[in-house]
């Protein structure tokens, strides 16, 4: 299994309010000040999707 590269997702805002993702086949999202929590995973398609809907607005 290939290592994650994680990156600060550019619709987080100051404040404390960051998330990071590490995309690839399936794209990974966690709290970036809750790193130990865990991540949640979801196929690439889904969260474009969603990226897609959140732009939309």
């Amino acid at each position: 299994m290939s290592e994650m590269i994680w990156h600060k997702s550019s619709y987080s805002a100051g404040g404390g309010n960051c998330v990071e993702v590490a995309e690839g086949v399936t794209t990974s999202v966690r709290d970036t000040q809750n790193r130990s929590l865990g991540h949640l995973t979801v196929p690439a398609s889904e969260w474009a999707a969603l990226v897609s809907a959140v732009r939309a607005k």
